[in-house]
């Protein structure tokens, strides 16, 4: 039954093959969401009267923050034993490429990322921290969505056993000599649960800044994103594998301990947003 209802994944993870080098799907996905989010700020830029040659600086400072934050969170909170437990496993750290992105962790250092742009940048410019959350949040959401489909094709990070209609089975994953492989049955694809969450959530938001930007405070944007990201990714951490073996002893798993502080962050920024009342949109001068 379970190979007639599921969906039998085989995509190759490289999309180019150039000799012994290879462009990753996941590559080009994950470069494609800041690519995305450079055009979706240039419009909030232009838009709001902020200049746009701070855009550059803004990409790079992202860019280097998620991989840094997302590759720091992966080592420190899934595999602290390996990665701080010898030399080799610590050099592993600075090794990216050999897998192991962890999106909480990439979450933290945008905050710390941004906090640094909007005191470097803002006062100048006619904006600040929350105002550069805010609009970092509908750019974020486009780009998980890009960074979760490029998990799907590297056939990683999906959830249980399920016998829905909807059921992935990773064929790259399967032990050919195992006949009993827990692998050889569907899972569900939870890669697209998440993607498809965040692009929705994008989508809302950015329907809301289109046309009721005046109306919303400033606080309201990542407030709602984190509240909605984080939320979502709890309660898909229910049918979703764990990553690494401890985690098997725990009654929740440390995706949605993680993403409860999250949480708890977009309750304050809401706060934040209708206590204090400040325009959503940039200060002009």
């Amino acid at each position: 039954m379970f190979d007639i209802l599921a969906i039998h994944w085989n995509a190759d993870p490289i999309l180019v093959h150039l000799g012994n080098f290879g462009i990753r799907w996941y590559s080009l996905l994950f470069i494609s969401g800041f690519i995305l989010g450079w055009y979706i700020f240039q419009w909030f830029f232009r838009r709001e009267g902020i200049k746009e040659t701070l855009l550059d600086p803004l990409l790079y400072t992202l860019l280097i923050g998620t991989i840094v934050g997302a590759r720091l969170g992966h080592c420190l909170f899934y595999q602290p034993d390996y990665y701080l437990a010898s030399w080799t496993g610590f050099k592993e750290i600075f090794m990216p490429w050999k897998g192991g992105l962890a999106s909480h962790g990439g979450a933290i250092a945008l905050i710390i990322a941004m906090i640094w742009f909007a005191r470097t940048y803002g006062k100048k410019n006619g904006f600040d921290f929350v105002w550069l959350m805010d609009h970092l949040a509908i750019a974020v959401a486009f780009a998980a969505f890009f960074i979760r489909m490029g998990n799907l094709f590297n056939s990683e990070i999906y959830g249980a056993v399920t016998d829905l209609p909807w059921g992935f089975i990773y064929e790259r994953n399967i032990n050919p000599n195992d006949l009993s492989d827990p692998e050889r049955l569907p899972h569900h694809p939870t890669q697209l649960y998440e993607a498809f969450s965040y692009l929705i959530l994008g989508f809302i938001l950015i329907a809301v800044y289109k046309f009721r930007l005046d109306k919303c405070f400033r606080g309201f944007f990542i407030g709602t994103f984190l509240i909605g990201c984080f939320g979502m990714r709890f309660l898909i951490e229910f049918v979703k594998n764990d990553q690494v073996a401890f985690e098997q002893n725990m009654t929740l798993n440390m995706g949605q301990l993680l993403s409860i502080p999250f949480v708890l962050l977009g309750i304050g920024f809401l706060v934040y947003a209708y206590t204090k009342k400040i325009p959503a949109s940039a200060l002009r001068k």
